[in-house]
């Protein structure tokens, strides 16, 4: 039996307030919890975006705005930050104001119903907050819809690792050790509502036909680290 909600209107409210609660350790805890991999994750994320000088970029549910900003440190790019969670905007607006990113528009906003006109950016990213999404349906729609033709969409996941061993390892630690550690430092159910969230996300295969039944020519998928993390491409026809 779950212990929290993982769609509808009763999930949007909680992830709201989870991360406000949990905004000022946000950054500390992803880089602890993960020893630091998640810099790499990001990393190669970005990298598989392909993303050009001058394009107009869409970073939905950007969190404190790590997506953004190692964006910006190559790309002379526009890029709109939106988060749900007013108080990680706070913390993104400040790192870009320390990083002198001035190219960098911060809003408030649901993934679900975009703020954006239509075909108006040239890339949507989306780390670690597609599993957090009420209505997995409605928020690729919306993506489609603001992505110019020939736009890309990129989502960074977490996934279940295929190795037996791995999985057990990674369960283990997701599912045990990681709650315990993170509820010294945040609230006790933002880390465990994080393994629950990852048991209950879609399949690969689920979400790249998520992708495609929204509208995209194509999907595909590439795992890191054994599967711990996914990075889901959608292309948008030209």
């Amino acid at each position: 039996m779950p212990e929290f909600k993982h769609q509808g209107g009763d999930k949007k409210k909680f992830v709201q307030k989870m991360f406000d609660d949990i905004s000022h350790q946000y950054d500390f805890l992803n880089h602890f919890l993960s020893l630091g991999i998640d810099i790499y994750w990001r990393k190669k994320f970005i990298r598989k975006l392909d993303i050009q000088h001058g394009e107009t970029i869409l970073d939905a549910a950007c969190g404190t705005g790590d997506v953004g900003l190692e964006i910006m440190k190559k790309n002379s790019v526009s890029l709109i930050g939106l988060d749900y969670s007013i108080n990680m905007l706070k913390i993104a607006r400040h790192k870009s104001r320390k990083n002198n990113c001035t190219n960098i528009q911060f809003i408030q906003g649901d993934a679900e119903n975009l703020p954006l006109k239509s075909n108006s950016v040239d890339c949507l990213t989306i780390s670690y907050g597609f599993r957090n999404i009420s209505n997995y349906e409605q928020a690729l729609e919306e993506f489609y819809r603001v992505l110019k033709p020939g736009g890309r969409l990129g989502i960074l996941e977490f996934s279940k690792p295929k190795s037996k061993i791995i999985g057990l390892i990674y369960r283990i630690y997701f599912s045990h050790l990681l709650p315990r550690i993170g509820s010294l430092f945040a609230r006790s159910d933002a880390y465990r509502y994080l393994p629950e969230s990852v048991d209950f996300f879609p399949t690969r295969q689920d979400i790249c036909s998520k992708i495609i039944y929204s509208g995209f020519q194509r999907a595909t998928f590439t795992d890191l680290t054994f599967g711990i993390s996914t990075i889901f491409l959608g292309y948008k026809n030209e």
